[in-house]
């Protein structure tokens, strides 16, 4: 079991940056690739980035590559996801979700993660 918890949202300008934070507690976060996910109103819910287990290997979303970064750290069971140059079509309510399955594959599909945190809500004003 996972549990999680994000924070870090809130309402920022175009061209600022946020860093979300995703605290982790259970025993399988070491062990799991933790993804970011975001959600506008009226769309589905949409990969943005993946870390894998040891954190050596990150996949990003075409949309947000070059803007954010997605870290983490495993002696505070913590995932960041900094995100710089924001434009309003970042506005979303973001998620950190954790696949404790092995996969080496960097899935982007929201069914392959089993542990999901309640989101925070980002938006970019223009």
């Amino acid at each position: 079991q996972v549990q999680l918890v994000e924070s870090g949202g809130g309402l920022v300008q175009t061209g600022g940056s946020l860093t979300l934070s995703c605290a982790a507690s259970g025993r399988t976060f070491s062990s799991s690739a933790m993804g970011w996910f975001r959600q506008a109103p009226g769309k589905e819910r949409e990969f943005v980035a993946r870390i894998s287990r040891g954190g050596g290997t990150t996949t990003y979303a075409d949309s947000v590559k070059g803007r954010f970064t997605i870290s983490r750290d495993g002696a505070k069971n913590t995932v960041y996801l900094q995100m710089n140059s924001l434009k309003p079509e970042d506005t979303a309510v973001y998620y950190c979700a954790a696949d404790s399955s092995g996969r080496p594959i960097p899935e982007r599909r929201t069914s392959m993660y089993e542990y999901w945190g309640q989101g925070t809500q980002v938006t970019v004003s223009s």
